[in-house]
C-alpha cells in the first residue's frame, strides 16, 4: 500500500526524517493502535497519533465529558459535556483528519474482550487513572503479547514506562506498582490535584513510544521508569526488572 499524493502532502515534515521516511510512513497507515482512557493522557495522545497517520485507532472509555474535565482534557469543547467521550473525541479526530479508521467503544474496559482486540492491533496506550484498570489492561497485553505503553500523572509529575512483552521476561506494570489498589483511593486527581500540561507531556511521550514503536523501535526505551517533574523540569530515569513474585507474571506462567 503505497501513499496517495495528498499523503504525502499531509505528512511531508514527518516523511522527511530519516527515522520515518516513506517507509515508516506506510507503517503508521498500516498499523492500529489501541487508547485506553480519553482524559488528560489520551486527549493528547490521540491528537498526535491521529495528526501521524495512524491508519486505525480503537477508543475505549465509558465516561462523558465534565465541566471539571476542559483545564486539561484539550480534545474536548464547551459544547461536548454531557457527552460521551468516545463520541465526542470520534467527531473530534475526524476533524482532524479523515482518512484514519476510528473504532469508538463506550464501555469500561473491564467490559471489553481486551484480549480479541489485541489480535489485530500493534500496541496499546493505558491512558487510565485507577489500578484495577492497569492490572486489567497490563494482563491483557501480557496475555497476547503486545506492547504496553504506560502514562499517569498527579499533581505536577509524571511517569511513562513501555512493557515490551514479545521480551521474554519483560517486566510488567505489576512488577512494578504490586499493590497499587492500597494506593488509589490516597492520591488522585480528584483530591490532589493535576498541573494539566503535565497530562500534555505524559501524553505526548506515549504518543512518540507509540509511533517509534512502529517505525524506529530499537529507539523505545522498554524496561525503564521515566519521571518527568514539571516544577523542576526534570526528568529521571529509573531501570525496571522482572519481578519473579509478580503476581500478574504468576498468573501468566503458572
Amino acid at each position: 500500500m503505497n501513499l496517495s499524493d495528498q499523503e504525502y502532502i499531509r505528512y511531508s515534515r514527518q516523511v522527511m526524517l530519516e527515522q520515518v521516511g516513506e517507509q515508516g510512513q506506510i507503517t503508521l497507515k498500516n498499523s492500529h493502535i489501541i487508547v485506553v482512557g480519553l482524559g488528560g493522557l489520551g486527549c493528547p495522545a490521540l491528537q498526535y497519533l491521529a495528526a501521524a497517520g495512524i491508519g486505525e485507532l480503537t477508543l475505549i472509555d465509558d465516561d462523558v465529558v465534565d465541566l471539571s474535565n476542559l483545564q486539561r482534557q484539550v480534545l474536548y469543547r464547551s459544547n461536548h459535556i454531557g457527552k460521551a467521550k468516545v463520541e465526542a473525541a470520534e467527531q473530534q479526530l475526524y476533524g482532524l483528519n479523515s482518512q484514519v479508521k476510528i473504532n469508538a467503544i463506550n464501555k469500561k474496559v473491564e467490559q471489553v474482550n481486551l484480549v480479541k482486540l489485541l489480535e489485530k492491533a500493534g500496541l496499546l496506550l493505558d491512558c487510565t487513572d485507577n489500578a484495577n484498570s492497569r492490572y486489567f489492561i497490563n494482563q491483557a497485553c501480557q496475555q497476547a503479547g503486545v506492547t504496553l505503553v504506560s502514562a499517569a500523572a498527579i499533581g505536577g509529575n509524571g511517569q511513562l514506562a513501555v512493557f515490551n512483552f514479545n521480551q521474554h521476561k519483560s517486566p510488567c506494570y505489576r512488577c512494578l506498582y504490586p499493590d497499587l489498589e492500597q494506593q488509589d483511593t490516597a492520591l488522585n486527581c480528584q483530591n490532589t490535584g493535576v498541573f494539566g500540561p503535565v497530562l500534555g507531556v505524559m501524553g505526548s511521550l506515549q504518543a512518540i513510544e507509540a509511533i517509534k514503536l512502529l517505525v524506529q523501535p530499537g529507539q523505545v526505551t522498554a524496561n525503564k521508569l521515566m519521571l518527568f517533574d514539571a516544577w523542576q523540569l526534570k526528568f529521571n530515569a529509573i531501570k525496571l526488572s522482572h519481578n519473579s513474585l509478580c503476581p500478574s507474571c504468576a498468573t501468566l506462567t503458572g
